[in-house]
């Protein structure tokens, strides 16, 4: 019968997987070690040899999750993971300007055609909402997209 793996040899395993963020990796763990304060002390050592960051993980769940999502989205999605508010600021600002972005995923949602109405405009607008986009980039990209500017 195989042992059990340490508790620094399955948080490897999960962060050769992808970037975990430190409160992510303490949820997954927690049932595998002995108290908090072991797991704590083993956290800190990843983070101290750079192999747990907070930071890379948030720039790089950002990165792919802004293909799809606006930012409100994103950093919504960031403090779930336990990332700061500060460092989720920091995030989002790298991400820039996120009009050009809703405008690229209402056309490969909607095609190149413009709105046939209102109707498909209003629907349009929901969309870029429920993926979290602010207020103002729905406008401006539902106003680009019914405009042609």
């Amino acid at each position: 019968m195989p042992a059990k793996p340490s508790l620094r040899e399955r948080a490897l395993r999960l962060l050769s997987l992808r970037e975990h963020s430190r409160g992510e990796l303490f949820r997954k763990l927690s049932p595998h070690a002995e108290s908090p304060e072991a797991l704590a002390g083993l956290l800190d050592d990843l983070s101290g040899r750079d192999l747990l960051s907070d930071a890379r993980y948030a720039h790089s769940r950002a990165e792919k999750q802004s293909a799809r999502y606006g930012n409100r989205a994103v950093a919504l999605e960031l403090r779930a993971q336990g990332i700061d508010g500060e460092l989720v600021a920091e995030t989002l600002a790298a991400l820039g300007d996120e009009a050009p972005r809703a405008r690229s995923i209402l056309c490969r949602k909607f095609g190149d055609s413009p709105p046939s109405g209102v109707e498909e405009r209003a629907k349009r607008a929901r969309f870029l909402t429920r993926r979290g986009f602010s207020g103002e980039t729905v406008r401006q990209a539902v106003r680009y997209d019914f405009e042609g500017e």
